[in-house]
């Protein structure tokens, strides 16, 4: 058992994370601002409501709990939003980063695993993308996790401290059992504006549909949440045990378009999908499917639930239960 703070816990895949890590034994403490995660993901006793930026308390919250490691997911992660606020994200997920890194060397906590985004990789020159291709990210989302990413080497190279950067791509489904799902606010994940879509009867802009793909939709690698908590979860046990620091891509290694997707949410629930077809967003790659060979090797990992359809049955579960709350 090793005693893990998580920041963003609070948060969509924070708060699967923390849930898997307390069912496996650990002493789990969150430390969230709630600007967007949610006190009910959280109970009450692990909550501990700090921003990033508090490094005298996040000091203070390590060395009282005798931290082992840190699981970092606190960051802003809607790559539209960036592009209209890029101080807001540089900020938040580079200053804050910074922050905590301080905080760890003050309290000795020597080991970091960081959520990061294929974002880093921009318009990929080929696919599957491997950890070895360059970083050229087209947002000050990508921007602001690459920067800490590089961060965290020369934090490896001189000052000791060890950390696995995963880079994942999709994220999505749910722990309904759990009251774990995406709350986003506001939503920008693609089969939760599709339930959305459902139960309003206001149609859902699918974005360009004269892409290089089957049908013309994106191609996306979809992970269920549950298979990234996991991933996270190898990756700390691997730094505990003496392992060194990188960093993995995390995902499936398959891609569905948009419109599958669609498809897949229509068979799950039994209802068409309004949708309205608008033009291309700037920086849309047609194709992004992640090689996680690396990760599968190297850290024993397995995507266990990301089939598309059992994805949307946990996901659509949720937000029943969401929506009747």
């Amino acid at each position: 058992m090793a005693n893990i703070l998580v920041t963003g816990g609070a948060g969509y895949i924070g708060s699967h994370t923390a849930h898997q890590l307390i069912a496996r034994g650990h002493n789990v403490q969150v430390a969230d601002n709630l600007s967007r995660g949610h006190r009910h993901n959280v109970a009450p006793e692990r909550l501990h409501v700090v921003d990033l930026a508090d490094t005298p308390r996040l000091t203070a919250l390590m060395r009282e709990q005798q931290t082992d490691a840190v699981i970092h997911f606190a960051a802003y992660i809607a790559v539209g939003e960036s592009t209209k606020v890029p101080e807001l994200y540089f900020t938040n997920n580079v200053g804050g980063s910074l922050s905590l890194l301080n905080a760890m060397t003050e309290a000795g906590v020597r080991r970091l695993v960081f959520s990061s985004t294929a974002a880093v990789y921009g318009m990929p020159a080929r696919v599957p993308i491997t950890e070895d291709m360059p970083f050229e990210p087209l947002s000050p989302y990508g921007e602001s996790k690459v920067m800490v990413e590089k961060i965290l080497g020369w934090m490896d190279q001189f000052r000791g401290l060890r950390s696995i950067a995963l880079r994942y791509f999709n994220a999505c489904g749910a722990e309904p059992d759990s009251g774990l799902g995406e709350e986003h606010e506001p939503e920008t994940h693609l089969i939760p504006l599709l339930f959305r879509a459902i139960r309003t009867g206001q149609p859902v802009t699918i974005f360009g549909d004269d892409y290089d793909t089957p049908d013309g939709t994106c191609i996306r690698d979809y992970i269920h949440v549950s298979d990234l908590a996991d991933a996270h979860i190898l990756a700390v046990d691997h730094l505990l045990k003496g392992g060194a620091s990188d960093a993995f891509n995390a995902g499936t290694g398959s891609g569905f378009t948009v419109m599958e997707v669609l498809r897949a949410v229509e068979e799950v629930t039994g209802r068409k999908v309004p949708y309205s077809l608008g033009p291309r967003r700037d920086g849309d790659p047609a194709t992004l499917v992640a090689d996680s060979t690396k990760l599968q090797r190297t850290l024993k990992w397995t995507p266990r639930r990301s089939h598309i359809k059992a994805i949307v049955q946990d996901a659509w579960a949720f937000e029943q239960k969401r929506v009747a709350r």
